[in-house]
This record gives C-alpha cells, sequence and structure tokens, in this order.
C-alpha cells in the first residue's frame, strides 16, 4: 500500500472505530461477508482489504467480542 494512501485510509478505520467496540465488529463482519460500509464504498479492494486488516489488527485486543462490564 502506497505511504500516500494509508493517512486517508487511517482516517476511514479511525471513524469506523468511533462506533465502539460492537460497532467496529458488526463493521468487521459487513467486510468480511463482502458488504461495502460507506467509509469503504469509494474504495479499491485493495484498499478495502487493507481496512479490513487494519481493523482487524485494532480490534484484536478486544478478544473475539465486547464485553460488558
Amino acid at each position: 500500500m502506497a505511504a500516500l494512501l494509508l493517512p486517508r485510509l487511517e482516517v476511514r478505520v479511525e471513524h469506523i472505530c468511533e462506533r465502539g467496540c460492537r460497532g467496529a465488529w458488526d463493521a468487521i463482519d459487513r467486510l468480511e461477508q463482502g458488504e461495502d460500509l460507506p467509509e469503504t464504498a469509494d474504495l479499491s479492494r485493495a484498499e478495502r482489504d487493507w481496512v479490513l486488516a487494519e481493523l482487524r489488527t485494532v480490534m484484536s485486543v478486544y478478544g473475539e467480542r465486547c464485553r460488558i462490564s
């Protein structure tokens, strides 16, 4: 992925993460099923794949799902 594209894609990941834990996992599920999100609708397949991989990495600290405290 070209270094110039990363800031643009990172903003998309941040925006998705602003939905909270459950919202981010929902976005991951939707992307894995081949659906587009408003944040990914205009991206190429490679860019969507990068966003999905980055979301997985970010959310890996939460385990498989969110916990209610």
